[in-house]
């Protein structure tokens, strides 16, 4: 095999972040000082990645919706009362006394002295927001149930996608770039747990060991999430490993683990950021609907737990002025959901490693630019 300083067109379709960016190599060959050597990774890593995700339109929205439910689900607790029944008056309709509430007593806002806010020595009128969104047939407001039953549910997500997805590109990429008999144990055990059926499964498991902790929620509906995943990737790993780099890599003698943090797994991470996307979405829809079915035991809040008051006590599908009562959370679902869905989908740009490299400042020589 001959080797030579250019590379032809084929070399050029799998380039390293390396031979991209040049960093690693530059700062081997060429003594940078440690700001320049700090200021280069910070564009390669941080800065060029910031920028290709914020010229992508899906990502500033998931990103927007991503942070308000986080912010939702950290600060919101300390700043919104906790809900509680007959705290407002029986199915209380959402936006009560409408636009007229501006300049009129008895609405959803009230604006003028009487809630005057003061910074120091000066006050300025002040803002009361009242039961927004409605309340509920006992008097709840539903603004308030929403935003405290948002940690909840963003500690299912969360758990629940890590264990989905960490389960699956352990035993798929494992078992793709290993082969032989780990490659047939570790897919006996995926295809034993493809084949258990996941709703009674899960139903059972409910029934004999209540999980009343929002992750543990999280982690029993992601049990049987990740084995279509891992099938997947393991695909894909069949084919990356034969790649002229990975068998470079091999030949240097570096070690599987090295091959796979290094050539392989960077390749993947689009594909695994979408499904880890999907696997939090499943987790919402999920849980949801156990909460809803009265399968989970109601430990707190829940949008579920929310959406079942509503049709059993409010009979919002049937009395259509109190639609609003179930409306609220299924909204919150849905939108949280297509959060997700925009920024994996913006973040699969960020991946990409020549796209990256249009928007790294620095590339190549310190003199070399590109816009």
């Amino acid at each position: 095999m001959s080797h030579t300083n250019d590379p032809g067109p084929e070399s050029d379709e799998r380039l390293s972040d390396e031979q991209l960016f040049g960093h690693l190599s530059e700062v081997d060959s060429v003594d940078f000082s440690r700001r320049e050597r700090f200021e280069r990774l910070l564009d390669a890593y941080v800065l060029a990645p910031g920028r290709v995700a914020w010229n992508d339109w899906r990502t500033r929205i998931g990103i927007l919706v991503v942070t308000l439910f986080v912010f939702f689900g950290t600060i919101g607790p300390r700043l919104v009362t906790s809900p509680g029944t007959n705290q407002a008056p029986n199915n209380l309709q959402p936006f009560h006394g409408g636009v007229a509430a501006l300049w009129e007593d008895g609405g959803w806002i009230d604006i003028g002295a009487a809630h005057q806010l003061s910074v120091g020595a000066i006050s300025v009128p002040g803002i009361d927001i009242r039961y927004p969104l409605g309340a509920d047939n006992y008097g709840t407001p539903i603004g308030r149930n929403l935003v405290h039953a948002t940690p909840d549910m963003l500690e299912m997500v969360v758990a629940g996608a890590i264990v989905s997805v960490g389960l699956a590109a352990i035993f798929g990429i494992t078992a793709g770039y290993k082969g032989g008999k780990i490659d047939e144990f570790l897919m006996y055990v995926t295809d034993v747990v493809m084949t258990m059926p996941g709703l009674p499964l899960l139903i059972v498991l409910v029934a004999i060991w209540a999980p009343r902790q929002a992750w543990l929620v999280g982690v029993v509906l992601a049990i049987d999430a990740w084995p279509g995943l891992a099938r997947a990737l393991r695909s894909q790993v069949l084919t990356l490993r034969e790649e002229s780099y990975v068998e470079a890599s091999r030949t240097m003698g570096l070690s599987s683990r090295t091959i796979l943090s290094r050539d392989i797994t960077p390749q993947l991470m689009p594909y695994i950021l979408i499904n880890f996307a999907n696997a939090g979405r499943q987790v919402v829809f999920g849980s949801v609907a156990l909460y809803f079915l009265g399968v989970l035991p109601f430990t707190s809040a829940n949008w579920g737990i929310m959406m079942q008051t509503a049709y059993n006590e409010a009979h919002a599908l049937v009395n259509l002025s109190n639609f609003y009562q179930i409306f609220w959370p299924m909204a919150a679902v849905v939108v949280l959901s297509f959060g997700l869905i925009l920024f994996a989908q913006g973040m699969d740009r960020v991946f990409n490693p020549r796209i990256r490299a249009r928007h790294a400042k620095k590339v190549g020589s310190d003199d070399e630019q590109i816009d």
